[in-house]
């Protein structure tokens, strides 16, 4: 197997005598024309999958949730895993550290404390509040989860409506209704041709004054032209982790604006990241030497 760097090789020890692991940045030829399982760099992936065409490769193990795009850069017949279970936690807690963050406006008492100034403020709180949690997969539910000791009003909402573990999970058809009453909006589903613009200039219209919109998914499911229009009226707040486009580029109107508060695409990225990843690492080498098929595979397989 291959890895893109010395220090996630080093992590994974010990591995067992029967596998090989070799450091392999993909900036160049594959090092063996057989490879069981390679690991692309976490960041910059399209890029370096342009070299597998080189190999015969058993799986590509990805280091990230998301795989849009990913298969158009594919060679033919390689499958492809996420990183379900590595990131999840970690998204969730910057989804809920991002809403604390805005509600009990630390981001402006950080400000504040820059210039020495106290400058203490009302502010709302999470409690009480109805969440509307677009979005209950692997990171929808870890939110939800974090968000239970909270005291809110969570309503969550996927591709169907459906009961799961008691919990009452509305249809993406119904968002309409569901919008006007939602005190926090919450978005955690991947990018993908369904889902570009799903919050658009009448969904952030539908909702209330004062309203916080949340996005640790993909930039691409808020139409960004009409979130500047709402936010810098005033009239709804936002805490981005993605954009579109991104990176956001220095001169563009959600910088500095006031209630938006941006973080730069880092919910995975936290000390959780690596001892979980390497965990999946390792099940995915259990799985080969067992005969047993890979799991989290999103493409082929």
């Amino acid at each position: 197997m291959t890895v893109p760097t010395a220090e996630l090789a080093a992590r994974l020890e010990p591995i067992p005598a029967e596998v090989e692991v070799l450091v392999w940045p993909m900036q160049s030829p594959p090092p063996r024309r057989r490879i069981d399982i390679v690991v692309p760099p976490y960041l910059h992936m399209g890029d370096a999958l342009s070299h597998l065409k080189d190999a015969e490769v058993g799986l590509v193990q990805g280091q990230m949730i998301g795989y849009e795009g990913i298969a158009a850069q594919l060679p033919a017949g390689v499958p492809f895993a996420n990183a379900t279970t590595v990131h999840e936690a970690s998204t969730a807690e910057l989804a809920v550290g991002l809403i604390l963050a805005v509600q009990r406006r630390l981001d402006r008492f950080a400000l504040a404390g820059e210039r020495g100034s106290w400058a203490p403020e009302y502010a709302e709180s999470l409690a009480d509040r109805r969440v509307l949690l677009l979005g209950y997969g692997g990171v929808g539910t870890a939110i939800a989860a974090r968000l239970a000791p909270f005291e809110v009003d969570l309503v969550p909402v996927a591709s169907r409506a459906r009961d799961e573990d008691g919990v009452h999970i509305h249809g993406i058809d119904e968002l309409p209704d569901l919008l006007p009453d939602a005190d926090i909006v919450i978005l955690t589903l991947p990018g993908t041709e369904a889902t570009r613009h799903l919050i658009g200039e009448h969904e952030l219209a539908s909702l209330p004054d004062g309203a916080l919109v949340v996005n640790v998914g993909r930039g691409m499911l808020i139409d960004t032209d009409a979130l500047v229009r709402h936010v810098t009226a005033g009239r709804i707040r936002a805490a981005l982790d993605v954009t579109d486009p991104e990176p956001l580029p220095e001169e563009h109107p959600l910088w500095g604006t006031p209630g938006v508060l941006i973080s730069p695409h880092v919910g995975g990225a936290s000390s959780a990241m690596n001892p979980r990843m390497v965990a999946l690492i390792h099940r995915q080498i259990a799985h080969l030497l067992a005969g047993e098929p890979p799991e989290n595979v999103v493409i082929g397989g």
